[in-house]
């Protein structure tokens, strides 16, 4: 018997995909649009609403992309990206930048931040971040970025998805 075989062992799931997916809806979070700009020049930008902070100091934030995604190629070389956090009226925003086969970028203002990628206007708040490292987990990588620069709009109200739908907050 070797000490591997002594070390504990996750149990395996007593549940299904879809059980699990309706499990982590229950988990309300902000919505953002992740955005870089390629190599060549091209912009790529996808919701996401895996983001979290990491540290303070130095400032580190998180997010995650599934390793099947198209634009990984794009995140994982490039050497900055963006997290736009969406304000309460972006929804339509959120779901383009959701949607497979459109032009994301059509008719959307935004500013070139560090590395070219894209600020985009009207957001609640935008972290610019050096790609610092990347961690493969599952069938997502978790990206952690070194926030070089960050802004927020003051009284914003942030735009939140809970259950498969989009809420704004109310103050209790």
């Amino acid at each position: 018997m070797s000490l591997s075989d002594l070390s504990p062992k996750a149990h395996a799931p007593n549940f299904s995909a879809p059980e699990f997916r309706a499990a982590l809806g229950m988990f309300a979070t902000g919505v953002t649009i992740v955005t870089a700009r390629t190599a060549e020049g091209e912009f790529v930008g996808l919701t996401a609403n895996s983001f979290n902070s990491v540290s303070l100091n130095p400032p580190l934030v998180l997010w995650s992309l599934a390793r099947a995604a198209a634009s990984m190629p794009a995140f994982s070389t490039g050497s900055h990206y963006a997290i736009n956090i969406l304000a309460a009226d972006q929804k339509e925003l959120a779901k383009r930048f959701a949607t497979k086969g459109v032009d994301r970028f059509a008719d959307v203002a935004f500013l070139e931040g560090v590395g070219g990628a894209p600020l985009l206007a009207g957001a609640a708040a935008t972290f610019e971040c050096f790609n610092r490292s990347r961690y493969s987990e599952g069938d997502h990588v978790i990206f952690v970025g070194e926030v070089e620069r960050c802004s927020h709009r003051v009284g914003a109200s942030p735009l939140l998805y809970h259950g498969g739908k989009f809420y704004t907050e109310h103050p209790l």
